[in-house]
């Protein structure tokens, strides 16, 4: 399928299938070297390579040689020189939570798994950051800056790694008030494909010192090098949380309501678009008996006074628009029963099916452009076999489409994804992007040239200056020469 092509990087191997190939003699002592160094923290067992050489989506597995457990950045450094030395790829690993096939293993190599590099190093109130390991995970980094009045506001939705977010660029339903990885990203700490170990930038909140490294390595998805350390932009917790979930008679009407509030620039913190087909399939995952309609779900923050504001305003447009039965969450249980609902829109969608596996595709477009976008999917859709859903961060123009597959079924598998492509194309065609927060791997490869055209060449002159053997996470983003 167009969706999973990969390219080669010169000098490696190819691809491997789910077996692996032939081992060559030098990459055969590379593993003895790296078991006699890491002991128990090497494996090469079948069960841990198939744990880290795939995922939940439905991206066809392709293992590492070996899974190697990291605990500092001197590790990673260690690791990503013998590998560069014997030309061997490596795939850093967080949480495994990423839906786009990044840590599929397309030519063998090392896993490099961060999930014991998950140290809070320093957190200052005043100056509103922290500097973590990669493997911290948001949830664990939020229960830890409870206590200070601090959170860490984006939600991918998985408990996802701070280092594995800031690979792909994670964003959430967060997005529309506090931005994505990009914009809370200060600095960073890279291991780079020859084992060098670099900082690329400090904690100031501007700099025009140089080029803008932060930002090269942010959406990297491990193909530039190894990030160890994050420093990021905390946030007060706010002084008032209130959430509520309003119901349309059809998705346009959701849409125009979200589009309104947008346009009007109310600092809603969360604007989640759930299609009926998704309230059904939360309503039997989770337990809830929310109405089965379109719906959007809203959070508001700030002190009690801006968020009454903000209700009011919101209650208008959303009447206006054709909402009603306005379900308010307004105790911390109701609110965290509500979005776990929301954050399990996946899993929800996938258990309609036995035995499925989910796809999940999501595209980014302008917010004028996101009724007109939407109401084509749900016509591509409608003669969909399998089951299906929508939902989307509509705040910010990003909605996302759960598809629950068989992958063994090579003509369903084709037919979701002609579906997949029209919707892409859709997207790109009207200034939008292929991905807005799950990232290329290899799911969306096929894609890049069609949004970004020659710039394309640009991005693969930057990856071979950087990565000139293709050792870092090959066959990911770059589409084939």
């Amino acid at each position: 399928m167009p969706e999973t092509a990969t390219a080669r990087p010169a000098g490696l191997p190819a691809a491997r299938n789910s077996e692996g190939d032939q081992m060559s003699a030098a990459h055969s002592a590379l593993l003895n070297t790296m078991q006699q160094r890491f002991g128990e923290r090497f494996s090469i067992s079948t069960a841990l390579r198939e744990q880290h050489g795939g995922s939940e989506a439905h991206h066809t597995p392709a293992l590492p040689d070996a899974v190697i457990f990291a605990e500092t950045t001197d590790e990673v450094a260690e690791i990503v020189r013998l590998c560069s030395a014997s030309g061997v790829p490596v795939i850093p690993f967080g949480a495994g939570t990423s839906l786009e096939g990044h840590l599929v293993a397309t030519h063998g190599g090392i896993s490099v798994d961060l999930s014991r590099m998950n140290e809070i190093l320093r957190v200052s109130p005043e100056d509103l950051d922290c500097t973590v390991q990669a493997g911290v995970t948001r949830e664990q980094l939020n229960t830890y800056l409870r206590d200070l009045g601090l959170f860490f506001p984006i939600d991918p939705g998985a408990n996802a790694s701070v280092g594995g977010m800031a690979s792909t660029r994670a964003s959430g339903t967060n997005a529309v008030r506090y931005g994505t990885m990009r914009e809370n990203v200060l600095s960073l700490t890279v291991v780079l494909p020859d084992g060098k170990v670099i900082r690329t930038g400090g904690r100031a909140r501007k700099s025009s010192a140089g080029y803008d490294l932060t930002r090269l390595f942010v959406g990297a998805e491990g193909t530039l090098g190894i990030i160890t350390e994050v420093t990021l932009r905390l946030y007060g917790i706010p002084e008032t949380v209130s959430a509520a979930l309003c119901s349309f008679e059809t998705v346009e009407q959701a849409v125009g309501a979200a589009i309104a509030v947008v346009q009007l620039g109310i600092p809603v913190a969360r604007m989640e678009l759930m299609d009926r087909g998704l309230v059904a399939a939360v309503n039997a995952y989770s337990g809830l008996s929310l109405k089965l309609e379109d719906s959007l779900v809203f959070e508001f923050h700030g002190a009690p006074a801006g968020v009454q504001e903000q209700i009011e305003l919101v209650q208008a447009i959303v009447e206006e628009n054709g909402g009603k039965n306005f379900e308010w969450a307004s105790t911390p249980e109701d609110r965290a029963r509500l979005w776990n609902a929301r954050h399990n829109a996946f899993y929800a969608v996938v258990s309609q099916r036995a035995n499925a596996k989910g796809w999940s595709s999501d595209v980014c477009v302008p917010v004028s452009e996101l009724s007109g976008c939407i109401r084509y999917t749900r016509e591509l859709l409608e003669d969909c076999s399998v089951p299906a859903a929508i939902l989307g961060h509509v705040g910010d123009g990003n909605y996302h489409v759960v598809f629950a597959v068989d992958p063994t079924n090579a003509e369903e598998m084709a037919a979701v994804a002609a579906i997949n492509k029209k919707m892409v194309r859709r997207a790109v065609s009207v200034g939008g992007t292929c991905t807005g927060e799950h990232g290329i791997g290899i799911g969306k490869i096929a894609y890049m040239r069609e949004e970004h055209g020659d710039a394309v060449d640009l991005m693969a002159t930057i990856k071979h200056a950087i990565d000139p053997t293709g050792i870092m996470n090959p066959g990911k983003i770059l589409p084939v020469a």
